[in-house]
Parts: C-alpha cells; sequence; structure tokens
C-alpha cells in the first residue's frame, strides 16, 4: 500500500521520482532507481524516509500506511481542516464512540 500511495501523491505533486527523492534527501544518483524501488513494493522507506517524503508531498505520512482507499482521503480531506474543523470532528467521533462503547458494555452484561 506504501508504494501505490507514494505514487499517487508523487503525481498528484507534479514531480518525477528523481525530483521526489533528491527533495527528499536521497543521493541524486540512486534517488529515481529507490522511489521506483518504493512505489512498485520492492522495499519500503524506513520511518525516516517515509517522512522525509511526506514533507516533500505535503502529505500527513499515515497517508502512506492507509489500506482503505476512503481512509486515504479521509486522512487527505482532515490535513486540509481548520485545527475549529478537525476538534469539532474529533469530539463528535469521540461522543459517538463513547455512546457506542457504553451499548455495547451494557449488552455483553446481559447473559
Amino acid at each position: 500500500m506504501v508504494g501505490s500511495r507514494i505514487r499517487e501523491a508523487r503525481l498528484r505533486a507534479g514531480l518525477s521520482q528523481k525530483q521526489l527523492g533528491i527533495k527528499a534527501g536521497i543521493d541524486e544518483f540512486v534517488a529515481s532507481p529507490r522511489v521506483n524501488q518504493y512505489e512498485r513494493g520492492k522495499h519500503a522507506p524506513d520511518f525516516s524516509t517515509a517522512e522525509r517524503l511526506a514533507k516533500v508531498l505535503e502529505v500527513p505520512v499515515p497517508y502512506f500506511y492507509a489500506r482503505e482507499d476512503h481512509l486515504a482521503d479521509w486522512i487527505l480531506a482532515f490535513r486540509e481542516l481548520t485545527s475549529q474543523g478537525r476538534l469539532s470532528i474529533l469530539r463528535h467521533a469521540k461522543l459517538r464512540y463513547s455512546k457506542r462503547a457504553s451499548n455495547l458494555r451494557f449488552r455483553s452484561k446481559k447473559p
């Protein structure tokens, strides 16, 4: 999944594999092949490299690791929200989760 997410973000940013690699601090002589290996899934970047790639591509690191497309889209959308918007969504989600968790605990007590 990491490789396809890197590729999607790179294409969205309009960068070549070599440009991305160089901007992320990879030696220019191996930048293109290294990013190509990441994108094909032959090798996975270590977390530090993933952080640098994410910074260049202006995406949150968790975007690379999201297995479901809708979660990856959500991660990108969440990043675009204001702090107030993020807090509002988090409060709402926590409230819904706490109600649901409460209902699950109540049900588990029944025989």
